[in-house]
């Protein structure tokens, strides 16, 4: 009899330790290891995290002082201010292209507004809000050796620069594979290869090469749009709902009192002028 009831024994802790780890699994795991970060979460914190680039003027860079600035950063501060008060905080997180999926995922930040491109294929992995700019892609080349059609890219070995991670770098593995391509992680470093003759061309948004042939003479976008329209919006993970419809119902609040042309005045205006406003500023989270 006491052996039966040494065994009963048994059987039950262990029963009772396999009940305590279904338990772990099923709820206090979920706890310690959730996807994304609720608002109740993101306020009981005081402090929003959102990635941005350090290296994409004038849309996200750091400044002489380290501050973050940019088109995406002054939206993204408006962002926290209107979430958390006029005391909450705002941690930019820095990220390059081919990270801001990953960041996500792994919620290292709570929003990337980080130039990001809406894409098909990044819907699969991140939610979109709605967009707040319009872009398209565009082609920049040396003064001495314009490129002004992409076929010269087949010609004599020539190599077109592109950034890891982005739309160009997508667009021309599909629809140009014989066009050889020369990657880098940050945009620092395609300008700079641009620069030292390692390629023929760099292939990225029309916006930010328009920008920097601006502020660096002897080269020109040759190409200043092809590929068709695209837009530039906030990102959160997968399947957070929550904080995907309060950024689109901001979007349409700061529309009515224009805070992306806004925007677009204070960190944009001098690099492209009042021209180009329009064909930059999606207003609300609507196109025309």
């Amino acid at each position: 009899m006491e052996k039966v009831t040494k065994r009963l024994g048994w059987l039950m802790v262990g029963l009772l330790l396999l009940m305590g780890l279904a338990a772990c699994g099923l709820g206090g795991g979920n706890a310690s290891s959730a996807k994304f970060n609720s608002i109740e979460q993101i306020k009981k914190n005081d402090k929003i995290k959102i990635g941005v680039f350090a290296d994409k003027p004038p849309f996200g860079y750091v400044d002489e002082h380290g501050e973050n600035q940019g088109f995406d950063v002054y939206i993204a501060k408006r962002f926290a201010k209107d979430l958390l008060g006029d005391e909450g905080k705002v941690e930019f997180v820095l990220v390059d292209a081919a990270s801001r999926v990953a960041y996500l995922e792994s919620n290292k930040v709570d929003i990337i507004m980080a130039n990001f491109t809406v894409t098909e294929e990044r819907q699969e992995k991140v939610d979109f809000a709605h967009p707040y700019m319009k872009l398209s892609f565009g082609i920049v080349s040396p003064d001495s050796a314009p490129i002004t059609s992409i076929d010269q890219l087949k010609e004599g070995g020539k190599k077109l620069i592109v950034a890891k991670g982005t739309t160009a770098e997508t667009y021309f593995t599909k629809n140009h594979p014989d066009i050889e391509l020369l990657k880098f992680d940050q945009y620092t470093e395609i300008f700079a290869a641009l620069k030292d003759g390692r390629g023929a061309a760099i292939a990225n948004d029309n916006t930010e090469l328009i920008a920097w042939a601006k502020s660096n003479p002897g080269f020109t976008v040759t190409i200043p749009a092809f590929g068709g329209q695209d837009t530039i919006a906030p990102a959160v993970a997968k399947g957070n709902k929550e904080l995907l419809d309060w950024i689109n119902n901001e979007l349409a609040a700061l529309g009515e009192e224009q805070f992306i042309h806004q925007a677009y005045q204070e960190t944009l205006n001098s690099v492209y002028g009042e021209g180009f406003a329009e064909e930059l500023v999606v207003e609300g989270g609507k196109l025309d």
